[in-house]
């Protein structure tokens, strides 16, 4: 093993890299063989390296260097004393006797990144024993590596040179085991630190995640909630428009009849043309409500009278079909229950920087609360100012001076559609 690490062939470079990546980057779970040698073949091949083996390459040579500027500062920490106290400094037994102490530490810093990851000691206070116990293994373990390396390189640490390895061995750790565990301790603290900050930055993304996707179903709740007002709306309506039509032909007033008709067809083209717009200006959100309420006129006749007021905040975005639940109300209750003529009146103004629309009419007012639940236009609108404007939107019902009721929104104005608001 020790072999394989100091010679770096590439015959044992994907076992390297395997071991190192599945310790940082795959909580201790060990990549596939397969994979490995699936992505090697495609980097051969291509004759690109992949994205995932330029990180485990850039991991192996982070551990590398981080050693060897470890083994640098264990030089100079040697050496400087000695040159101040103006002795010799053996070069050969300080600079290969250090950077093979490094050196080894490098070729087992997989094992102790595996070992970080198999019992994190930030999760638990036994497995901080364990480490403990396992941070004198390795500096035996290492010890062990070492000592026939520098045997062999001729600059072992003393003199005579020990007759065996174990008894090499045993000098070693009669003065450097505390040196082996601290070395341990500072890959395993370095590699907590590590994960920790990854950690964090997954949470960061997942809670990101969770964000967007909570906003996406806002957005999709919004669309299904108008697209369920569009609904509701159509099929009475379509029912009461033809049987308006049918009347007008019986009574044989085609003129009207085919005025009917165009405007039917404008109003259903409006409609599939913001089919997808959650949100658009209100100039023509009061064009859509003129020709809601010219049909209604023309079944209700004199009984209904409609005041669109004019108004310079025409740019300004409002939810798509925000008025029409709110006029449809007012047209039923209001002629419903009055056999007088009722007057619907329409109004945009601002004040404190807000849009404000009011819808007011003349008829009998709120003469008694309904028993059950408030209508479904009513309750779509609200759910859907609350989902694109949150606390800054609100839905206000109350009697209008003298008679009828008044139903006022209130909007921020804004002329540009935020992104997303529309699906062109």
């Amino acid at each position: 093993m020790q072999h394989a690490f100091l010679t770096n062939s590439p015959a044992e470079m994907p076992n390297w890299i395997d071991v190192l990546a599945s310790a940082v980057g795959h909580r201790g779970r060990p990549l596939h063989q397969k994979h490995v040698k699936a992505e090697g073949q495609a980097w051969q091949n291509e004759g690109v390296m992949s994205p995932r083996m330029r990180q485990r390459i850039r991991l192996i040579a982070g551990v590398w260097l981080g050693w060897t500027i470890a083994g640098l500062f264990y030089i100079i920490q040697d050496t400087v004393p000695r040159l101040y106290r103006g002795g010799a400094v053996p070069w050969k037994y300080v600079f290969v006797g250090w950077m093979t102490g490094v050196y080894v530490c490098a070729a087992l810093t997989p094992a102790l990144l595996w070992l970080g990851n198999r019992w994190p000691i930030e999760r638990r206070v036994t497995y901080a024993a364990l480490h403990l116990c396992l941070s004198v293994v390795f500096s035996i373990l290492a010890s062990t590596i070492e000592v026939p390396i520098l045997l062999l390189l001729g600059v072992f640490p003393a003199l005579p040179p020990p007759p065996s390895i174990a008894a090499g061995v045993r000098i070693m750790l009669s003065f450097g085991l505390q040196g082996g565990v601290i070395r341990y301790w500072a890959v395993i603290a370095l590699h907590a630190v590590y994960r920790s900050q990854k950690n964090a930055k997954t949470r960061e993304r997942e809670a990101f995640t969770l964000k967007v996707q909570a906003s996406e179903l806002a957005q999709q709740l919004a669309t299904a909630q108008l697209s369920s007002l569009k609904m509701q709306l159509q099929p009475h309506f379509l029912f009461n428009t033809l049987g308006a039509i049918m009347v007008l032909i019986q009574q044989q007033k085609t003129a009207q009849a085919e005025g009917i008709v165009e405007k039917l067809g404008d109003l259903l083209r409006l409609t599939l043309d913001d089919v997808e717009a959650q949100e658009v200006p209100l100039w023509r959100e009061l064009e859509f409500l003129r020709l809601y309420l010219s049909i209604e006129q023309v079944r209700f006749e004199d009984r209904l009278r409609v005041r669109i007021a004019p108004t310079t905040l025409s740019e300004v975005l409002v939810p798509h079909m925000v008025l029409q639940p709110i006029v449809e109300n007012a047209v039923r209750h209001g002629l419903g229950q009055s056999e007088e003529a009722v007057t619907i009146e329409v109004v945009a103004n601002s004040s404190n920087g807000s849009l404000n629309l009011i819808v007011s009419d003349d008829g009998p007012g709120l003469l008694s609360p309904r028993p059950g639940r408030p209508g479904i236009g009513l309750t779509n609108t609200r759910n859907r100012l609350a989902r694109l404007y949150g606390d800054s939107a609100h839905l206000v019902i109350g009697q209008a001076e003298g008679r009828g009721v008044r139903v006022t929104i209130t909007l921020p104005i804004r002329t540009v559609p935020p992104e997303g608001s529309r699906c062109d």
